[in-house]
């Protein structure tokens, strides 16, 4: 039996995700499965984020057929494991009998043959297990509730998380590790905890930032929810970047977006860690007289930016932030930092089965350093933001804290009063301005604002 193309590319960027920690979505959109079908590019990414959504549910399924541990199998037969059990419990429109039969087929193309008995037995189990549960709802209400076709909502799934009364529920019924889910408690509340976990299984939709255009050829659009200039893709290909409207678009979330309009005007501005360019873009076209510098570390991510930032006054340098070549001082100074990306997990799950505990102090002591070089380019009067898609007060209000504490120089500024700003100009569509701010911080919640989660600082330099 062939293995079907959706299946194996699913295969293949799920096993690169997990030996290369290479990012899901970068991967679904690069030019290696660009050959694919719509249909099956629809499948793949559904298979794909399925999989690392519901990876704990999932790894709990099939240890209860398994004779044997999970963290004893290959990667390929968890993988395929994992793919099949996805498969069964969340797809109607492929019968149990083919999806157990590819994911064998999927092992011996992996050359791990003399696993094929064995993936063979535990899915048979599966698909019995499962088939049971539909049959019986009340025996494992979990399983049954799950099942859907795949429409890219969450749908039953959303009641149990929403149901759950415990943090080791929510982590449970939500597939979320327990310390993340502990430490969203401890900062936002449980009820709050909870909106993160049901907005983090969902598919968030595609929100573009418009440059001038009101409407895209073969594209159905609706109103951004948090800014005039979004708009919501409800159908319709999304463009890349050989689109010949790619100049005047972009996808971007639009808590993303709202950070970029943070960094305000000005002359000249400095873009630290720019790539891959939303942000560039989005200064770029509100300050179209301005000098722009867009810095990246990596030179690839930096020709992505050129591609991506065609703009004549944005020029791209591969540069550390923290060892500029250049001595100007700017106006303007945007410093969206490399971090966590716990405020992402809709679009990015495979970082909640990555991170660990630790990983946050030393994400801190980097960006600690990047803003500190940062800034020291920023002129007299001139205005510093500082942003993260992070949850986390280590990245973010600790960083701040710790810079200003180091340089007199700077204060910082209320966000709320930019907010206002943005609202008067008819540029922030979102009415509960206060639930945007935590103190003077810009502070966007993945299910309390329709939005990847942002956290921003702005800082003033004195004269």
């Amino acid at each position: 039996m062939a293995v079907s193309p959706a299946r194996a590319a699913a295969f293949d960027i799920l096993l690169r995700v997990e030996r290369q920690d290479a990012y899901a979505s970068e991967l679904l959109h690069s030019s290696r499965f660009a050959n694919l079908s719509t249909q099956d590019h629809g499948l793949t990414t559904e298979l794909v984020m399925g999989e690392l959504r519901w990876r704990s549910l999932l790894d709990r399924k099939i240890a209860s057929v398994s004779s044997q541990k999970l963290d004893k199998l290959d990667t390929e037969v968890l993988i395929a494991l994992r793919l099949a059990a996805y498969q069964l419990m969340f797809l109607e429109r492929v019968p149990d009998r083919a999806i157990v039969n590819e994911s064998v087929e999927l092992v011996k193309r992996a050359r791990k043959r003399s696993a094929a008995p064995f993936v063979n037995a535990v899915l048979r189990k599966l698909a019995d297990k499962t088939s049971a549960a539909e049959a019986g709802p009340a025996a494992q209400p979990a399983v049954a509730a799950l099942k859907r076709p795949p429409t890219y909502n969450l749908g039953a799934g959303e009641e149990q998380i929403a149901e759950a009364k415990t943090e080791a529920e929510l982590s449970h019924t939500s597939a979320h590790p327990l310390w993340l889910v502990e430490r969203w408690t401890k900062q936002f509340g449980y009820e709050v905890a909870k909106q993160i976990c049901i907005y983090n299984q969902q598919v968030p939709e595609g929100s573009i930032h418009l440059h001038g255009e009101d409407k895209l050829a073969g594209v159905k659009l609706s109103p951004g929810k948090v800014l005039r200039s979004a708009r919501r893709v409800q159908a319709g290909a999304l463009l890349n970047a050989r689109d010949p409207r790619s100049d005047r678009i972009h996808i971007q979330d639009e808590g993303s977006q709202l950070v970029a309009l943070l960094a305000g005007k000005g002359s000249n501005i400095l873009d630290c860690c720019a790539a891959p360019g939303g942000k560039t873009r989005i200064l770029a076209y509100r300050n179209p007289d301005a000098t722009i510098v867009a810095a990246e570390l990596h030179p690839h991510r930096a020709r992505l930016l050129r591609r991506l930032v065609p703009a004549q006054n944005v020029c791209v340098i591969v540069a550390d932030v923290r060892a500029l070549p250049i001595k100007t001082s700017f106006e303007r100074v945007l410093v969206d930092v490399p971090c966590s990306g716990t405020g992402t997990l809709a679009r990015n799950p495979e970082i909640k089965w990555r991170l660990r505990p630790a990983n946050l102090v030393e994400f801190q002591q980097r960006q600690l350093s990047i803003l500190q070089s940062a800034m020291q380019n920023v002129a007299p009067g001139g205005r510093l933001v500082y942003s993260t898609c992070s949850l986390e007060q280590e990245e973010n209000q600790a960083v701040v804290e710790k810079a200003l504490a180091a340089d007199a120089s700077f204060h910082i500024l209320e966000c709320c009063a930019e907010l206002e700003k943005l609202q008067s100009e008819g540029e922030l569509t979102w009415k509960d301005m206060k639930s945007l701010t935590s103190g003077p911080y810009l502070r966007t919640i993945p299910g309390v604002q329709p939005c990847d989660g942002f956290f921003a600082a702005i800082l003033e330099k004195r004269f």
